[in-house]
Parts: structure tokens; sequence; C-alpha cells
């Protein structure tokens, strides 16, 4: 079986983390979809800010637009909306045929909203419009103003992405905000079975900053303490901290809030493992990967890491093991003097930060080419 498949049957869906309109037009993201096992894509300012700067697909619309005279921010909507659209369209028979449980397409506001609730349900909710699929997610990153607005659209009945979670109290934060908006959609007699929502766990950025404070600690030409040498915890961290937030996930699943839901039919709000191409080339190109499969879960992969997989992955049950291998690197990390909670602050606030450069210079672009 190819590996792809086989981690469907773990409970493990590949989506894939990459989106162009040439992969609609020359048939790409279809072929993967009717045949290579993909059931769903993540799209974000950054890819859209390449897919539109390398090609000359955009051009032409860029240029209507400018001539009709809208800013660079409606035409940048216009194009994305089209293209999510089709892409839903594409996925929609994964969609029918998982019950909603896969088949989805995200689309992200923008980051400029982040710590802006009232604004970023506004832009939402527009969004939703226009494209107006079923199978559409709407992407809010984790800040406490976007709790505030994850919940909001929720109980409103429009599917979220949570995006760039790096902490497990980011994360319970999210899965409760799921809960108390399924919980008042039942209270005022709405249905809580066609409202989905996914968790996106980023994995290789953790890794990154670290690693990077762990060689802070090595002293070249020192003997470590036999019970706390840094050099073993280099690369350790994002899945470890992967490992024990999907312990939190299954005993929110098993707790008295989720049964009365789940017994009304509320759709679980899956983890989505997120930044999972390797940053550092000395480790595994499936380190991402191959560690993190189990029930109820998402991998959204580069296409070079869907190939990997194809290539060489091994798929068995593998998120529930190394508990305790886990819970000892997080203990040695803050033993070392890292605060974890320092570390994925940090990480939150250069996720937005990252998403916020890329979408600026795509409007910049697209005001260019569109004369505005």
């Amino acid at each position: 079986m190819d590996p792809i498949d086989a981690l469907l049957a773990f409970g493990q869906s590949c989506w894939m983390d990459d989106f162009t309109r040439r992969m609609i037009a020359d048939g790409e993201l279809g072929r993967r979809v009717a045949h290579e096992g993909l059931r769903g894509i993540t799209s974000n300012p950054s890819i859209f800010e390449k897919a539109i700067a390398e090609s000359t697909d955009y051009d032409g619309d860029i240029a209507r637009g400018g001539r009709a005279g809208l800013p660079a921010e409606r035409i940048y909507e216009g194009l994305v909306t089209a293209d999510i659209r089709d892409a839903c369209d594409i996925f929609r028979p994964v969609y029918d045929e998982s019950n909603g449980n896969d088949g989805f397409v995200s689309l992200e506001v923008s980051p400029h909203l982040a710590h802006d609730a009232l604004a970023s349900t506004e832009e939402a909710r527009r969004l939703w419009a226009l494209v107006d699929r079923p199978n559409l997610f709407i992407k809010i990153p984790y800040t406490t103003e976007g709790v505030r607005a994850i919940e909001q659209l929720l109980f409103e009945g429009i599917n979220v992405n949570i995006t760039l979670l790096f902490s497990i109290t980011g994360y319970e934060a999210v899965a409760n905000a799921y809960m108390r908006a399924l919980e008042r959609r039942a209270e005022t007699g709405k249905r809580v079975d066609d409202v989905a929502s996914v968790a996106s766990f980023f994995l290789s950025r953790i890794d990154v900053l670290v690693d990077q404070l762990l060689r802070h600690r090595i002293v070249p030409g020192s003997k470590p303490a036999a019970d706390l040498d840094p050099r073993t915890l280099l690369g350790k961290a994002a899945v470890s901290n992967a490992k024990l937030a999907y312990r939190v996930f299954q005993r929110l699943l098993g707790g008295p809030r989720w049964k009365p839901l789940a017994g009304k039919g509320a759709r679980i709000q899956r983890i989505l493992w997120a930044s999972t191409s390797t940053k550092d080339p000395n480790y595994p190109d499936l380190m991402y990967v191959e560690p993190l499969i189990g029930p109820e879960t998402i991998n959204t992969m580069p296409r070079k890491t869907i190939a990997a997989f194809r290539d060489h992955g091994v798929v068995k049950h593998t998120v529930t093991e190394g508990l305790d291998d886990a819970m000892r690197v997080m203990a040695d990390i803050e033993r070392l003097g890292i605060k974890f909670d320092f570390v994925t602050a940090q990480l939150e606030n250069e996720g937005i930060e990252k998403f916020i450069v890329p979408f600026d210079s795509l409007m910049k672009q697209v005001a260019a080419k569109s004369g505005c």
C-alpha cells in the first residue's frame, strides 16, 4: 500500500502545505486528490506571495482589477477567493465521501488582524461568503483576541483552522473555545454536527529556536553533567511537545464536556501537525511525520515531504509512544534554564510577523502589476 494511503488506516490524513493557481490549471491538484490520497490543502500569505511573484498566472486578473480601479487588497482578495473556491470544488468529493471529515481548503485572514477580534471576525465572514463552500476553513492565528474571534465564528457556523499554535496552553484555549461555541449552538437550538475545526500545531520552528538556545549552553571542550547534556536534547523539543499535546487532546475527548456534544453528532476538532518540513539538513527528512501518526490527526506537508514519505515513509501508530521520554525532554529543557513558555510566546509573535512580511510584499506586487 502507498504510505499516504496507509496513513488513513491509522487515522491520519495527508494534507498539502502548498497552493498555486497552476496546480489547478494543469490538473496536478485533481490528480493528487484522485490518485495520490491527498485529502486537504492549506494556504497562507507566504504561499500566495510566492505563487504570484514567481508566475504570470495572475497577471491578467490583476491588470483587469487595476483597470476597474480596485485597490490592491480587493484585487488580491478576488484572486485568492477564486482559486480557493476552485480548490474546494476539486476536494468536494473527498468532503462528501468522508462525511465532512476531510476535503477542506484553508484561507487565512489578513495577519494584520491577529490582535483584533472584531476585525478578524468581520473579514472571516466576508471571505466565507465570497468563497461560499462548505469545505472551506478560515484560518485564524492563535492570540488572545484570536480565541475570541474563533469562538464567535464557530458559533456562527463558520469552519475555523486555528493556526500558529506552539504551546499546550494555547491548544487547550482553542479546544475549549471550540467546545464553548458548540455548547452555545446547542443552547440556542442550532445544529452542532455541521461545524468543523482543526487546531494546527507547529513543529519545526520550535526546534529551530530551542536548538539555538541549547547550543548556547554547550561549552566546547567541557564535560557536561551526566544527567543533563544539552547535546542529547537537540531536535527533541518539537515532537516531545506535540506528543504531550496529543495526550491533552485524548483527555479532552474523554472528558465530561465533550461527551454530550459527541452525542449530538459534533465533529472532533482534530490536531493538524504543521511546519513539518525539516529545517536542519542534518536531521531526518521525516522527523516531523513518522513519530506523530495516530487517530484523529492530520499532517500537512509540503510537496517535498510528501514525496519523501511516499518513497521511504514507515507507517505505524507512534503518536502515543515515548510519553515518558517526551516529559523528560521537556523537563530537562527547563532545567537548563530554557523557559518553554517564553519560547512559545516568541514563536507566536514571530509567526505573525513571518506572515505580515510576505503579505505586505504581496500587496506591493499586486499594486505594481495593477498600476494602482
